[in-house]
């Protein structure tokens, strides 16, 4: 996980707890935790960089994006896979330098490629026995938070970020 350079997340059941909310006006409306939105912020702060690869398209997560600093952001995506080797092409690293964080079966060949792979405990069934990590906590509840930490922790990152928000005190 030290050659991990990008973390991919998939929305919808990762980032949020998979439900769509939609009113009578046909607005659409999702809840990300704040602290996933910590993590990733960090993450890319610290030079690990973070794509958004989903298959919906969303006001929401492009605006949710660009306040955690997300530049690489796609939506309606047919092909994770296609979208990805895209990405990595672009940014002239690897499979293996990339983890994914995704949650049904249409993650699954995109989480086959890749150096790390991980999903929130509430993801499908096929998802969870093809994962190398498994948060403890549901899509939308705290799952990518621990992901990226646990990442962060083996490339001995999440600690300093600790230091420079406590000012040293742990």
């Amino acid at each position: 996980m030290k050659d991990i350079k990008l973390i991919v997340l998939d929305v919808d059941g990762t980032l949020t707890d998979g439900k769509i909310y939609i009113d009578n006006l046909g607005n659409e409306m999702k809840s990300f935790n704040v602290k996933d939105g910590m993590a990733i912020a960090q993450a890319i702060k610290n030079k690990v960089d973070c794509a958004i690869i989903t298959g919906r398209n969303s006001e929401i997560v492009k605006k949710r994006s660009e306040e955690l600093g997300i530049t690489h952001v796609y939506q309606g995506i047919q092909s994770k896979k296609e979208q990805l080797k895209f990405i990595i092409n672009d940014l002239n690293i690897n499979f293996e330098n990339c983890a994914y964080i995704g949650d049904d079966i249409n993650d699954l060949e995109v989480m086959s490629l890749v150096g790390f792979s991980a999903c929130p405990n509430d993801a499908a069934y096929e998802v969870i026995s093809n994962s190398d990590f498994i948060s403890r906590y549901n899509g939308g509840n705290g799952a990518v938070r621990e992901i990226i930490e646990h990442i962060l922790k083996s490339k001995e990152i999440w600690n300093k970020i600790v230091e420079n928000y406590s000012g040293g005190a742990q």
